[in-house]
């Protein structure tokens, strides 16, 4: 049998995916919903089929750009906060390392190593690297979980584009009598594409991933009907 190597066994796992993953399945499943219901909004008012298609579009763009600076703007604000906490443990360990010793040896016996045995391992790793040690076993901050601004707000601004795409085509296409049954159908096939792909990414469980975007996807999706129903007895 072929030697597993340690990136081999990483690669097996999904938690690398996760950051990336949840920006990608939120954008998409944004931009599903958001354009399906604005679309189904706008038909239940009345509005002519032209109205329809640029309301549609309007909502993709600007959700698309809203999505991805949104997106930016929390992650990088996440960074900001992570890279502020690794410079005041910097400086922690170099004006206190006693202190600092000690509390990265409590980690491990509270993790379930004997106090000995807590104690060496943190003498060694802090030997090895003390700012490494002290960022991602008391900060909790690692590569796999680290914020990436660009590449959450790429994924989440792509990805609404590519969730929205679908509702623009259906009101392009179908006909303006009973569109929101049109629009309502294809989204729900989207939204359960959706699901399987993004709980076979993440390595979930398919079935509740489907139950869970299509319920809340038909909830959004009703009540923008709703609204424009009653908008459109009140023209």
């Amino acid at each position: 049998m072929d030697k597993i190597t340690l990136d081999n066994y990483l690669d097996s796992h999904y938690i690398h995916r996760s950051n990336w993953l949840r920006a990608a399945v939120l954008g998409a499943n944004d931009g599903i919903i958001s354009v399906s219901s604005l679309a189904i909004g706008v038909v239940s008012a009345g509005a002519d089929k032209e109205a329809i298609v640029l309301a549609t579009l309007a909502g993709l763009v600007a959700g698309a750009l809203s999505m991805a600076a949104g997106e930016y703007v929390s992650v990088s604000s996440q960074t900001d906060i992570e890279i502020a906490d690794i410079e005041r443990e910097r400086k922690e360990i170099e004006t206190m390392p006693e202190i600092e010793l000690e509390i990265l040896a409590k980690i491990y016996e509270n993790r379930g190593l004997k106090k000995e045995t807590a104690m060496q391992v943190a003498k060694e790793l802090t030997e090895h690297n003390a700012l490494a040690a002290h960022v991602r076993d008391e900060l909790g901050i690692n590569e796999i979980n680290q914020a990436n601004p660009l590449q959450a707000a790429f994924a989440s601004g792509a990805a609404f584009c590519a969730g929205g795409l679908l509702p623009l085509i259906v009101t392009i296409i179908a006909p303006i009598i009973n569109m929101e049954y049109y629009l309502y159908f294809f989204t729900i096939v989207a939204l359960i594409l959706l699901g399987v792909v993004s709980a076979k990414a993440g390595g979930s469980g398919i079935g509740k991933a489907v139950v869970r975007i299509v319920i809340w996807g038909t909830i959004a999706m009703g009540l923008s009907a709703f609204v424009g129903y009653l908008f459109g007895v009140n023209i």
